[in-house]
């Protein structure tokens, strides 16, 4: 199992068209389509109600590439810089968003920008505690316990189904419970209307 320290500022439907349909039945199946495909992005919103650029839900998680992010105070390079993070795979929740730069909460609760470029859309959890977090064969309390997931440590995540989220090392594959690791919560971790910055 590969464990990673996390320290923020350690530099740090298709239209059939054929002849036999008539002009009107065209229309109507494109005004089907064209609402479907409105109505199915209409969940795709910011807290403030805009759409999203990407058409992606807000909040939602990515992880980070590389092992040098750099997290900036605003959507541009004409922003300064706030920090590095120095963790690939690192999972960070996009509070915001605009069609380049992504608005993101980190376990420490800093919100901060960064470019879409440095974000990837591969899941995966982090254990933000000081303690072993069991890594057990089943979404359960009671089985097998196959590994521990050690502090400040980062795995690749499949899914969150029921209180538990499976988790992948290597080709082992295991359950840890979701309210113990971060990157599997379903709410909005920092307030998106916050402005860059430490702390929650």
């Amino acid at each position: 199992m590969a464990a990673f320290g996390f320290n923020r500022f350690g530099l740090l439907a298709h239209l059939v068209s054929g002849k036999a349909r008539s002009r009107f039945q065209q229309l109507v199946v494109l005004g089907a389509v064209l609402t479907g495909a409105v109505l199915a992005g209409a969940g795709q919103a910011m807290p403030d109600g805009r759409p999203t650029p990407s058409g992606q839900p807000v909040p939602r998680w990515l992880s980070l590439k590389s092992n040098e992010v750099r997290a900036r105070f605003g959507p541009g390079l004409d922003y300064r810089i706030l920090w590095e993070y120095r963790v690939p795979g690192l999972p960070v929740q996009v509070v915001a968003e605009t069609t380049e730069w992504r608005k993101i909460c980190d376990p420490e609760g800093g919100v901060a920008w960064v470019h879409r470029s440095v974000v990837s859309s591969r899941r995966s959890v982090f254990n933000a505690s000081e303690a072993e977090i069991p890594i057990r064969s089943g979404p359960s309390e009671t089985a097998a316990m196959r590994a521990r997931l050690t502090p400040r440590s980062v795995v690749a995540m499949e899914d969150c189904e029921e209180g538990w989220c499976e988790v992948r090392i290597r080709r082992m594959r295991g359950f840890v419970r979701q309210r113990d690791v971060f990157g599997g919560q379903d709410r909005a971790l920092c307030n998106a209307a916050r402005p860059a910055g430490r702390g929650r």
